[in-house]
């Protein structure tokens, strides 16, 4: 469970139970419904990782678009809608080299004008001689991306870097040096899904 549920479930516990006591407690319910989504919302997994030359999906959810990119790279856009879990992890192991933030529009997460024109965190990863660029983006309900890491840390892959709340997109570009494995279509999940493996490993 990420803290921050925890912090908005009881929050809402409280405004029920004082609604609960100013007025009448079916009033409550609401308040009681959202806490229990909030708990549900910010649930928080253990994955197993797979190990090998392999990278992972870093979110849960669907993935709506698989692109050609300039270099002979591919980008794999994955939609997260507010029933998938919004933890984001590591796609493989490595140093973080640059994290850039932007602000911008909130289009629907799952439209393509998404990746370039909403509000997004832009993460680049250095490891055993790959770089790959991850994006939180913020969707048309989700206001606040949440990174926890910091240029020349090293993380291990799938390990948890952020969240985003209530319902967003990310993206993953891949280098001409990964064979993508999944399809358009395909739900992924973060941690636990492979997604492309190293060519030539």
């Amino acid at each position: 469970m990420v803290r921050t549920g925890i912090y908005y479930a009881a929050a809402l516990v409280v405004g029920g139970l004082v609604l609960s006591w100013l007025a009448r407690p079916a009033w409550a319910w609401p308040f009681y419904l959202a806490a229990a989504f909030c708990l549900y919302f910010f649930r928080d997994p253990e994955r197993v990782i797979p190990e090998g030359p392999v990278a992972v999906s870093p979110a849960d959810g669907k993935l709506v678009a698989v692109a050609a990119e300039p270099g002979g790279a591919t980008r794999l856009s994955i939609f997260l809608s507010v029933f998938d879990v919004h933890v984001n992890r590591a796609p493989i192991a490595g140093t973080i080299t640059s994290v850039e933030y932007r602000p911008g529009r909130f289009h629907v997460a799952s439209r393509e004008a998404a990746s370039v024109e909403n509000e997004q965190n832009t993460v680049t990863l250095e490891g055993d001689g790959s770089r790959v660029v991850f994006k939180q983006i913020a969707g048309i309900v989700a206001r606040r991306i949440v990174f926890y890491k910091k240029p020349g840390d090293r993380v291990e892959k799938g390990e948890r870097v952020g969240l985003i709340q209530f319902g967003s997109r990310l993206d993953l570009v891949l280098g001409p040096e990964w064979e993508i494995v999944v399809r358009r279509g395909e739900r992924v999940r973060a941690g636990s899904s492979i997604v492309a493996r190293r060519r030539g490993a």
